[in-house]
């Protein structure tokens, strides 16, 4: 594989995720619930979120506009299998290179502005887009604490309490199309209580973010060791974390691999997740009618 032919189908293809709204992901993170009978709740998550886009994708970028030709594939027509190009041929990929370098370069520019236009507005090839953001999600109420220590990656505290009159999804961020659910509630007729954590499972069949990240990151460890050399590294923080529901009313399912425990308050429903977590944690708790 071509480390650059990989950088600009990753470009393409975080492009296609930001376009769906799939555009962050946890990293070591601490999060937890609280669903009480009396239908109050408080939700919390301390740790890394990680943005596609900020500087990754900028990068990809900036490497695509700076490719420097390389010369391509050729194969025996009969046999189909790969062989060394001729000069001929060579100077017919390198022409055909040249003359749509143009053509790249504006497409990539779009591609970009693009991606900035869905992050609220971001210039992401400005240096201080990711305190932009911070200061963004820090004046939202429940963010208390935003920090950007660089490659896209977000050290925060957020907690919020309220009652549980309509759905609940973490996060919502002002001037962003709806992104990646990390935890979402749903409120069902009966006072029962639907938790999904669908940000929360690397390998969920249902794929979005967390999955294609460790596609990509897939695909340059492929180029690294089919190159023999230093492929594009996407840096990607891995997932790692834990996500707790503590509750006092009654537990009607579930997902965990032990089941519930006794817990101050209640009982209490543990996820430990990582890059091999294949199911999204879920429950369903009925609280007071």
């Amino acid at each position: 594989m071509n480390t650059k032919r990989f950088s600009s189908a990753a470009l393409l293809a975080a492009f296609s995720l930001l376009l769906s709204g799939c555009f962050f992901t946890p990293g070591k993170f601490t999060s937890e619930l609280t669903l009480k009978q009396d239908n109050s709740f408080e939700f919390s998550y301390t740790g890394e979120i990680f943005f596609l886009g900020l500087s990754q994708l900028a990068q990809m970028g900036a490497a695509s506009d700076a490719d420097e030709f390389e010369g391509g594939y050729c194969f025996d027509e009969e046999t189909f299998e790969d062989r060394d190009c001729t000069a001929e041929e060579t100077a017919e990929q390198k022409a055909e290179w040249d003359a749509n370098a143009d053509a790249r370069a504006a497409s990539s520019a779009k591609e970009i502005e693009q991606m900035g236009a869905l992050m609220g507005g971001l210039d992401l090839s400005d240096p201080e887009a990711g305190a932009e953001m911070a200061a963004k999600l820090e004046r939202q109420r429940g963010w208390h604490s935003v920090e950007h220590v660089g490659n896209g990656v977000f050290n925060v505290e957020f907690s919020t309490r309220g009652q549980l009159s309509h759905d609940f999804v973490f996060p919502m961020m002002e001037g962003f199309p709806l992104p990646t659910q990390f935890v979402q509630l749903i409120l069902r007729d009966g006072n029962q209580i639907r938790v999904e954590a669908p940000g929360f499972a690397a390998q969920d069949n249902a794929g979005g973010m967390p999955g294609m990240m460790g596609g990509m990151t897939g695909m340059a460890a492929l180029a690294a060791a089919e190159e023999g050399g230093d492929a594009f590294d996407p840096g990607f923080p891995k997932m790692d974390g834990t996500f707790t529901i503590v509750t006092d009313g009654q537990i009607l399912a579930n997902n965990t691999d032990e089941g519930p425990a006794a817990a101050a308050g209640g009982q209490a429903l543990r996820w430990d997740i990582d890059s091999r977590t294949k199911a999204a944690p879920t429950a369903l708790i009925q609280l007071g009618r």
